[in-house]
């Protein structure tokens, strides 16, 4: 199935994807003058799975027609959207454009096991999913806008895999990177992923710092944002602890 998708990061830049919150890596992208990145609405199916990272491999759905979309066409392993599940690989995200219709699912649970299986790092769609009770023990990363028991063909018909989408009305490009955690997903484009963990690892330590000033009593003038004496205390601290390492 290959090598993992994310090993044209640097190890430093995946562990600080794996590691900086979407509230940070918005804000990296906003300083980039990206402003809609966050794919609203999204929540993870189990809580015990809310950390998701890896390469956005899309999959878009065209409204369901009831001469094509009929229960015999899933005899067809080569059904678009089977054939889509059989080619997610190692540390690729299955991402769905369901046009953020949640009446029927997505896919269900039997489906999220093979992406599993094959190595996958989760799935993402802005439509729902089906058999919730398997993906609240399923381990792997699951984010949906709900359930439905409804299968897939009563509304959904999939037409293209790797090619651009929009999910819950973000632009995601298949090789994009997804990370989620407990707020939700957002989506970075590929060629910004490196600098954007780099630079969210520097704002996490310091917001981190400016938390414990905060939690001391300190106000926000010259706290939050720091003041150039706040960020020298933070520098010198950093330094300190770099030292008794």
């Amino acid at each position: 199935m290959g090598t993992d998708a994310l090993s044209f990061l640097t190890p430093k830049a995946r562990q600080a994807l794996d590691f900086a919150s979407t509230a940070t890596l918005t804000t990296q992208l906003l300083d980039r003058g990206l402003r809609n990145t966050f794919l609203h609405g999204l929540t993870h199916a189990n809580p015990r799975q809310p950390r998701l990272l890896g390469e956005a491999f899309t999959l878009r759905c065209i409204p369901a027609r009831e001469d094509l979309d009929v229960l015999s066409v899933f005899r067809d392993y080569d059904h678009p959207q089977r054939k889509a599940v059989e080619s997610v690989g190692p540390g690729q995200v299955l991402v769905v454009d369901a046009r953020g219709k949640s009446r029927a699912a997505s896919l269900g649970h039997i489906l999220a096991t093979r992406i599993k299986m094959r190595g996958g790092a989760g799935i993402v769609t802005d439509g729902s999913v089906r058999d919730m009770a398997g993906f609240e023990k399923l381990e792997l990363p699951v984010f949906t806008a709900g359930a439905s028991a409804t299968t897939n063909l009563a509304l959904h018909h999939v037409v293209d895999m790797q090619v651009p989408i929009g999910c819950a009305e973000v632009a995601v490009y298949p090789g994009d990177i997804m990370v989620g955690d407990r707020d939700g997903v957002v989506c970075i484009p590929r060629g910004l992923a490196e600098e954007i963990a780099l630079d969210a690892m520097e704002q996490e330590r310091l917001e981190e710092f400016i938390l414990e000033v905060i939690e001391g009593g300190s106000p926000l003038r010259g706290t939050y944002p720091p003041s150039p004496e706040t960020l020298e205390r933070y520098h010198r601290l950093r330094e300190e602890r770099e030292r008794s390492r």
